[in-house]
């Protein structure tokens, strides 16, 4: 765990962890790596709507499509789902398929949207709610995206996922370092074989440290 004195490396660290753990372009908050569990539902495959993965792309051998070029192929590929939904315009599957490509675009409020049918047909359905907590946080609506968590946490008060998700969001939405202590707390009280458990704990620290110089602190 990174000692609080090592305030410029433990920041640089933790901050490419943080973001990481906030979602990479289609992952979006479902924490890679394990730390945020993906949603009950099958997600698709990668599509071309996906950003390439190539090394040589990675290392800026080739440019990243554009914002405008993601939506255009996703526009593209829901094309033939869209026909179909109108048809059937409460057919879940068609609604997660389509948030889902509108998501690995960036393109957050459609995604968003389009979760949210998904789940009015659906609504205990965790999986979908976290997709749509991260495209509502991708899109700037931190309020609408802690609004979701919370609506999951009254089901299911310990929900590991919901509970993790709620300290990154108040932590690094709402510089609220505080709640976001509480939520990890909870999260490690009521899951005592948490997985996750050690990098949690570093969480906490490092929330504390970001507290002490300038963010809400545990008190």
């Amino acid at each position: 765990m990174p000692h609080p004195s090592r305030s410029n490396q433990s920041d640089a660290t933790w901050q490419s962890k943080v973001d990481y753990a906030l979602g990479s372009v289609c992952l979006v908050l479902g924490l890679a790596g394990g730390y945020l569990l993906r949603g009950s539902s099958s997600r698709p495959r990668a599509t071309a709507a996906d950003p390439p993965s190539h090394p040589a792309i990675a290392y800026g051998a080739q440019p990243l499509p554009s914002l405008e070029e993601m939506k255009q192929t996703a526009d593209k590929q829901v094309q033939l789902l869209l026909e179909k939904l109108e048809k059937d315009p409460n057919h879940k599957e068609l609604l997660t398929q389509i948030a889902y490509s509108y998501e690995a675009a960036h393109q957050f409020k459609q995604a968003a949207a389009y979760f949210a049918r998904a789940l009015r047909q659906d609504p205990a359905n965790v999986g979908l709610r976290t997709e749509r907590v991260s495209c509502l946080h991708y899109d700037g609506d931190v309020d609408g995206a802690l609004g979701q968590l919370r609506f999951s946490l009254k089901s299911d008060p310990q929900d590991v996922n919901s509970l993790f998700s709620l300290g990154v969001i108040l932590w690094k939405g709402k510089n609220d370092a505080t709640g976001a202590i509480a939520a990890w707390k909870k999260l490690l009280e009521t899951n005592p074989n948490l997985s996750r458990r050690p990098i949690t704990e570093q969480m906490i620290a490092e929330a504390r440290h970001a507290g002490k110089h300038g963010v809400n602190d545990d008190p």
